[in-house]
């Protein structure tokens, strides 16, 4: 059972597939990155993915790099993102996937994060830095807790790593659609659908396109080839320009895309 998955497959029912939104817990503050979430789902939003803040966040791009390094200015811990999850949970009903590095995860304690993510309402993890071959725990400690566990794909990926994130994976597989870092761009990589069709070739039943998704006419593009649409971002800068009613629009916006017709 996937919250996640399932999630997706009613979207595909009735649409081209899911929306996915992005936002770092703890900016500008606490309880408006809630409100923010919130909204993201009110207007559109299938399914939310919450990122933890960290001191060195290697993938993310400059607009996510400086709403994370604001975050932890203001005093961003850990326990805010359950905190986060657990309020958002009990307002609006859509999976939420919490986004971390890996080693904030082992300080925590790997069974201890997993035991409180499930209890407060969360849906799983999408870990950018962790491979499937040293992910033992995180598979030990989800199976226990009926967590999702999405890994990443990239272009430069061998078949044979694409078909272990496909295995390990639950939920849906991120296939990573530039190399390098996130950020919005004005067209989505070529290599992201035959990224997804080499997936595809290995077992994969659910493939979301993520990193550089910016507009509808891109989600649009997107969903034609892949089960969901991953924008994050757009959505930050949203939210640092404009508040919370920007980034209520422009979910409402980029949520339009999932129509393909």
């Amino acid at each position: 059972m996937s919250l996640v998955a399932d999630r997706i497959a009613e979207r595909k029912a009735v649409s081209g597939g899911a929306l996915i939104g992005y936002l770092p817990v703890g900016f500008p503050n606490l309880d408006t990155s809630i409100e923010a979430a919130v909204a993201l789902v009110e207007n559109g939003v299938d399914i939310l993915e919450l990122g933890l803040p960290y001191s060195d966040p290697v993938m993310d791009g400059t607009a996510i790099q400086k709403a994370t390094q604001e975050a932890l200015a203001n005093g961003f811990k850990l326990h805010h993102g359950f905190e986060a999850v657990h309020a958002i949970t009990q307002r609006v009903k859509a999976p939420i996937l919490i986004m971390t590095y890996w080693n904030p995860v082992l300080q925590y304690g790997v069974e201890r994060f997993a035991d409180d993510l499930a209890a407060a309402g969360g849906a799983g993890l999408i870990t950018p830095d962790l491979i499937p071959d040293e992910a033992k725990d995180w598979l030990a400690a989800s199976d226990r807790t009926g967590l999702d566990r999405v890994f990443l794909a990239a272009p430069s990926s061998t078949d044979a790593r694409l078909a272990q994130a496909v295995e390990a994976s639950r939920g849906f597989v991120y296939a990573v659609s530039t190399m390098g870092i996130t950020g919005a761009r004005s067209d989505v990589d070529s290599a992201a659908r035959g990224l997804v069709a080499r997936l595809r070739d290995v077992g994969a039943t659910s493939a979301c396109v993520g990193v550089g998704i910016s507009s509808a006419d891109q989600v649009r593009e997107v969903l034609r080839y892949a089960d969901g649409a991953i924008v994050g971002s757009a959505l930050v800068t949203a939210l640092a320009n404009g508040g919370v009613d920007a980034v209520a629009s422009t979910a409402l916006a980029l949520a339009s895309g999932t129509t393909l017709s």
